[in-house]
């Protein structure tokens, strides 16, 4: 990555970057200890999946180095985050786009920032880099899109082992841990078919690196023998974990299933609008277009279609997935990790 100072200022200076929510703060760069800007207006984000360099492309480019963002923001009153975590599969790239209410807030997908600052802690990088890159990474992403809004800010589920990290830099933080039931996570990976099943493997993989498979016990043999659905119910009870001490230690958190949030949109919308210090129309953002088309490529998708494709993922896979909630019901219990977490949104 390039890190001339000369070369960003060139398409904008710094106070102009920082000043406008539009240049998101897209990749930390570790050997150079910078940051990397891409200018991406809301209509190119509302069309985006998720904040990849695939996705962004070409996008105008800005850097300046990790030091310079960090006096810049000094100059400035940094807003509260507001994050929503989650363990996948759970309807959060949905809430994220219902965030999308021009004049009050917008919703991040995934920024990649995010992940480069796990890959640091994945790599074993300095704890105190680790630190100071999760630090102006959330200072960035906070700059809400547009005037008088507020950015939520939905990561990719890696980060969910730094949340200990997030709280410690950010007491003041409000965030939502959103779940799937097991169930319900489960037939999803089912009925992903290879993809799926690959993809949790590739989870617990990172998950036991930071650490996150200690408390169950099992060794790196245990989990090479097990099943594709129970290392991914492996990898949604660390989670689980993980979002039930976070709840229980901090008041700005709270949790919420993915059922709930389907049943009852319009009051958890409005219970997150309090929760996030925001005003909108929790009826209308329900019945619009995040909760009625695909999050992925934006067709038409209703409520029905969505149960059909969550029967089709359990029916084929019935027998398996029963198994594996039998057996994750009783490491559960044996680990002190609940199925249902506390701090509930609706109370």
């Amino acid at each position: 990555m390039p890190t001339s100072r000369g070369m960003a200022s060139k398409l904008a200076a710094l106070p102009e970057v920082f000043g406008d929510g539009r240049w998101l703060a897209h990749r930390y760069d570790e050997t150079n200890d910078s940051v990397q800007f891409r200018f991406v207006p809301r209509e190119t984000q509302r069309g985006l999946t998720f904040l990849t360099d695939q996705e962004l492309g070409d996008a105008p480019l800005a850097i300046f180095s990790r030091a310079e963002c960090v006096a810049e923001a000094h100059k400035r009153t940094p807003p509260t985050p507001r994050l929503i975590f989650h363990s996948a599969y759970c309807c959060s790239t949905l809430l994220a786009r219902a965030f999308d209410v021009p004049g009050a807030s917008f919703g991040l997908k995934e920024p990649q920032i995010l992940n480069d600052v796990v890959g640091l802690q994945l790599r074993g990088g300095d704890p105190r880099q680790v630190a100071a890159a999760m630090d102006v990474a959330l200072l960035l992403l906070a700059r809400p899109l547009g005037q008088r809004e507020v950015n939520v800010i939905k990561p990719s589920n890696l980060i969910n082992p730094l949340i200990p990290l997030v709280t410690a830099l950010r007491p003041e933080v409000r965030g939502l841990f959103l779940y799937a039931p097991l169930e319900t996570f489960l037939g999803s990976i089912a009925r992903k078919e290879i993809e799926g099943r690959a993809w949790v493997r590739e989870l617990m993989w990172k998950l036991i690196h930071l650490r996150q498979a200690d408390r169950f016990g099992f060794t790196d043999e245990d989990l090479y023998r097990q099943t594709d659905l129970q290392v991914g119910a492996v990898g949604w009870l660390a989670q689980q974990a993980l979002f039930a001490e976070a709840a229980q230690r901090h008041a700005g958190y709270r949790t919420l299933d993915s059922e709930t949030l389907l049943a009852r949109a319009p009051e958890c919308l409005s219970a997150m609008a309090a929760l996030f210090e925001l005003k909108f129309d929790a009826e209308a953002v329900a019945a619009g277009p995040a909760f009625n088309t695909h999050s992925k490529d934006r067709s038409d998708y209703s409520p029905d279609q969505r149960d059909k494709d969550r029967e089709r993922g359990r029916s084929l896979h019935a027998r398996e997935i029963e198994m594996v909630m039998t057996w994750t019901e009783q490491l559960a219990e044996h680990a002190g990790v609940p199925m249902a977490l506390p701090s509930g949104l609706l109370g």
